[in-house]
């Protein structure tokens, strides 16, 4: 799908991702795009950027992303293509209190499952539609150092999987985010963490990944190309890749 003349909602889009993909979409044409964050300042510095309608939403909670259609569309219309990248740092094992687990379920998964809630049934009535979800590389592949983000990653590419197969033959285009270290907010400080062991990529650098992978409508959208080759290593011989993963643990955390 071309980005030319859609209307475009991107959630975390005050700042990191989500502001690089709002930049890049108005530079591709995108004919409207609104940008929410939990974030109302900046938030509203991206929207004037590029001429888009600022609405602050907590993608945790649904009446917040019901809210954030239903403004999109008020003001612009049909929504084209539903942009839900937001995502937080939140790090913790099984041991972790239970509101640290909620949050990062609520956050990297029922946002998704609330935007598709939002959008899809319209998309299918007119027969197009694009849904973009963000997750990680540790989706595909795991996180040494966080259970709550491994898991709730590897959710959240799971739900896109389900939305593609349920929708992809009903004119609904679905594709996963899944980098590895991105310089953001959510990065600082982790510089020297294993997510940066390809290279920590700029927003902008990841925001022209999208734009190809959209072109091409292809679920796995990889600014990180050598992720697909590890995807390769864990499944043909999960045993050696979990040895393997044990080794980064040692060399990052000690």
């Amino acid at each position: 799908m071309k980005v030319a003349g859609k209307n475009i909602v991107i959630t975390g889009g005050a700042s990191g991702i989500g502001k690089a993909l709002a930049e890049r979409f108005h530079k591709e044409g995108a004919a409207h795009i609104t940008v929410a964050d939990l974030t109302a300042d900046s938030l509203q510095a991206v929207a004037d950027s590029v001429g888009g309608l600022a609405v602050p939403c907590d993608v945790a909670k649904e009446e917040d992303i019901k809210n954030l259609v239903a403004k999109a569309e008020d003001a612009y219309g049909p929504i084209d293509i539903f942009v839900s990248n937001a995502g937080i740092a939140r790090y913790g094992w099984e041991e972790t209190p239970n509101e640290i687990w909620d949050l990062n379920w609520n956050v990297h998964v029922m946002a998704h499952v609330y935007a598709a809630r939002a959008v899809v049934d319209k998309m299918v009535e007119r027969g197009s539609g694009y849904l973009i979800n963000t997750a990680s590389a540790a989706g595909l592949l795991s996180q040494i150092d966080s259970a709550t983000y491994a898991t709730t990653k590897h959710a959240a590419v799971a739900f896109a999987e389900t939305l593609a197969i349920r929708y992809g033959d009903k004119g609904v285009r679905v594709s996963v985010l899944c980098p590895q270290q991105v310089r953001t907010g959510m990065t600082a400080g982790r510089e020297d963490q294993v997510a940066s062991v390809d290279g920590t990529m700029e927003p902008e650098e990841l925001a022209d990944c999208v734009i190809e992978t959209m072109d091409k409508e292809e679920f796995l959208i990889l600014p990180h190309p050598q992720v697909l080759e590890y995807m390769r290593r864990k499944t043909a011989n999960y045993d050696r890749w979990l040895g393997g993963m044990r080794k980064l643990r040692d060399r990052f955390l000690g």
